[in-house]
């Protein structure tokens, strides 16, 4: 379960603005120095979003509603532009989307395509509808400004690591996530959160937030640091980052050469999706 989010900056004055049945408190737009990026981060269970500033910094709070289900590509694209609405005026938009993404295109979905969230039965009417969706382009139409996308851990990856050597991040909240950098740089996306774990079932079955609250938080420890060992003897990475809703759980339980990084990365991450745009 992803921990309780405060929303709000405790200074300046604040708006609340009524998103569904969701009160968000946003504070009053500061000047942006441009160009200004609104990041917006699509999870299982909650769409975040905030706005960038040129350095990366938070220029406004971070607004947060539940993902409703089902969900096929038009109702996502509702509820973001609904979500986004209240925030500052931006220049361009980073969306971190939970699945394997090529130039703006979805190829999987694996949250999306269920009936009623992760988990639960796919869809195959979702299943054809969001394989190959051009998420976008469909963000482009509705915002108004240019939308670059990719999968949301790689996102995480970018804003934590060092950019020497091997670099892993793995995210654990309502699923798992995995981005691979060398040297700064994005590797190839492995969807290694679907291959087989342990028990029969995948790294995604025995690490999500399901079998973190089936099982209870010593039973998911264990299972982890069996992963973190299976991670490194097939990556031999040289660090390896921990990100997510759960993975402040870990907070001593693993080796301390494990860095656990907050989760606002995957909003602070949506900049570099532009880096070198403005050469």
């Amino acid at each position: 379960m992803e921990p309780p989010e405060q929303l709000g900056v405790r200074c300046g004055a604040q708006a609340i603005v009524t998103i569904g049945l969701c009160f968000v408190s946003v504070a009053t737009p500061k000047k942006v120095r441009r160009p200004a990026t609104l990041a917006i981060d699509v999870g299982g269970t909650g769409l975040k979003a905030s706005v960038l500033d040129a350095a990366g910094t938070l220029m406004s709070d971070r607004v947060r509603v539940k993902t409703s289900y089902p969900c096929p590509p038009e109702r996502l694209v509702d509820m973001l532009a609904t979500l986004v609405a209240p925030l500052p005026a931006v220049d361009r938009v980073s969306i971190g989307f939970p699945g394997v993404v090529s130039n703006g295109i979805l190829l999987t979905a694996p949250d999306f395509v269920t009936r009623s969230g992760p988990g639960s039965p796919v869809s195959k009417k979702l299943l054809a509808a969001w394989t190959g969706f051009d998420l976008a382009s469909a963000m482009e139409a509705r915002l108004g400004h240019p939308v670059r996308v990719a999968n949301d851990a790689d996102i995480q990856g970018l804003e934590v690591v060092s950019g020497a050597g091997v670099e892993f991040v793995v995210t654990l909240g309502t699923v798992v996530g995995t981005a691979l950098l060398v040297d700064g740089k994005l590797s190839s996306h492995l969807e290694l959160a679907h291959h087989p774990f342990r028990k029969g079932e995948t790294y995604d079955e025995q690490l999500g937030n399901a079998a973190f609250e089936k099982v209870g938080v010593r039973k998911w420890r264990k299972r982890v640091r069996e992963a973190i060992a299976n991670f490194h003897v097939l990556i031999n990475y040289d660090r390896l980052y921990l990100s997510g809703g759960n993975a402040q759980a870990l907070t001593g339980h693993v080796d301390p050469s494990v860095k656990i990084v907050a989760n606002v990365a995957g909003i602070l991450g949506g900049i570099k999706l532009w880096d070198g745009a403005d050469d």
